[in-house]
């Protein structure tokens, strides 16, 4: 009997690894778990490439590709086939990996408390011995910075924040992105520019 089961499962793995991602995709939709996993073994190496690249923490690299694990499986009927699933699923680990980024700018590891009316902001610490005056400013200038990216459009919004990231170059933001290096460069001089409208000299110059 395990010698049988034993055989059964070796042909649904062949099977499975001579399957098109199509028809595995067809497959995990229905819920067949082992479709998804064998989707996943195939192009999750890549997404974590693309995490540790965006992040530059192997930590930061292994924890987006778990939500970007958990956000493709329950949300893989959204998938519509118009992209290879490498891509999309990259995309996925894209935006998991931004959004620990922007976690991290929010709530950096060393920093003091401010309060400002009814809310508590943080803002780091670069040197205790700089007046406290010219730090307050700079945090000022790099929040108002954050907010102003996170009201660009997505499209706009995933290039600038990827270049931002270990200060990316214009290639490498358009391999991260999966979009040409002419429509990278073309949305970032369109988040510039709406930037610059809605930020002071000062702030605009941090970009």
């Amino acid at each position: 009997m395990n010698i049988c089961r034993s055989q059964e499962e070796f042909s649904v793995k062949l099977l499975m690894a001579a399957a098109s991602d199509g028809v595995l995709v067809g497959m995990a939709k229905l819920r067949d778990h082992p479709a998804f996993v064998e989707l996943w073994n195939r192009h999750s190496h890549v997404a974590f490439k693309v995490a540790y690249r965006i992040t530059g923490s192997r930590d930061d690299a292994e924890d987006a590709i778990q939500d970007a694990w958990m956000k493709a499986y329950v949300h893989l009927n959204t998938f519509d086939g118009r992209a290879k699933f490498s891509t999309w699923l990259t995309r996925i680990a894209i935006n998991s990996s931004l959004m620990i980024l922007r976690r991290k700018r929010a709530r950096p590891e060393t920093s003091m408390d401010i309060t400002d009316g009814d809310t508590w902001q943080h803002w780091e610490i670069a040197d205790q011995t700089k007046n406290v005056e010219e730090l307050y400013a700079r945090h000022e200038r790099g929040e108002h910075l954050r907010r102003a990216i996170c009201r660009l459009q997505p499209t706009l919004r995933t290039v600038v924040e990827i270049h931002q990231s270990n200060d990316r170059s214009v290639k490498e933001v358009a391999e991260l992105a999966g979009i040409s290096v002419a429509a990278t460069k073309s949305r970032l001089l369109r988040a510039r520019k709406l930037l610059r409208k809605s930020l002071c000299p000062e702030e605009y110059m941090t970009l």
